[in-house]
């Protein structure tokens, strides 16, 4: 599993615990932080899952704006805290991180889904983050 892997799957933990706790997540964000530093062989994935948590807070506003747009018929409420947290990756990816091609971008969120969520999240994922990337 590369690094970003890895980092994509701190950052989805990261957000759904903030989410599912009612906890901000710069506050999450520290604590992880902290638990980073005591484990210097997981550096690597860090930095990645920070910038992540990082764009996310930023740019949070934004990405809810997309994420409601092309989610058609669905709230943010309504959708499950894995899907949520993995569609703010994903189109934080999409749209403010030009490193990541989009298709790599849609594809591991969407093996996230699979992996994490339920069985219709995979195209659920899919499908949103693919109207946003069409749109940009």
């Amino acid at each position: 599993m590369s690094a970003r892997t890895k980092a994509r799957k701190r950052a989805l933990d990261i957000l759904f615990q903030a989410d599912v706790r009612g906890e901000e997540l710069p506050i999450m964000l520290a604590t992880e932080a902290k638990r980073a530093a005591s484990e210097p062989d997981r550096q690597a994935s860090w930095l990645y899952a920070r910038d992540i948590v990082d764009g996310v807070i930023d740019n949070r506003d934004a990405i809810d704006e997309q994420i409601t747009t092309f989610a058609k018929d669905w709230s943010l409420q309504r959708m499950p805290a894995v899907d949520r947290a993995l569609l703010r990756i994903g189109t934080w990816e999409i749209l403010y991180n030009d490193e990541v091609p989009t298709a790599v971008a849609i594809d591991e969120a969407v093996e996230l889904a699979k992996e994490f969520s339920t069985d219709d999240s995979g195209s659920f994922v899919h499908g949103v983050l693919a109207r946003i990337a069409r749109s940009s």
